[in-house]
């Protein structure tokens, strides 16, 4: 599988649906845990 087709956007139970999962589960995380960090600094 090409590295253009893993970024593609489908739908469904498919790798690059399950890579896109991560990658914002991820960013979820991210975002999250800054929040808590900045809400006990300020």
């Amino acid at each position: 599988m090409s590295r253009e087709e893993l970024n593609q956007w489908k739908r469904g139970f498919t790798p690059q649906a399950e890579i896109w999962n991560g990658r914002l589960a991820m960013l979820g995380l991210v975002l999250g845990l800054t929040f808590l960090v900045l809400w006990r600094l300020l």
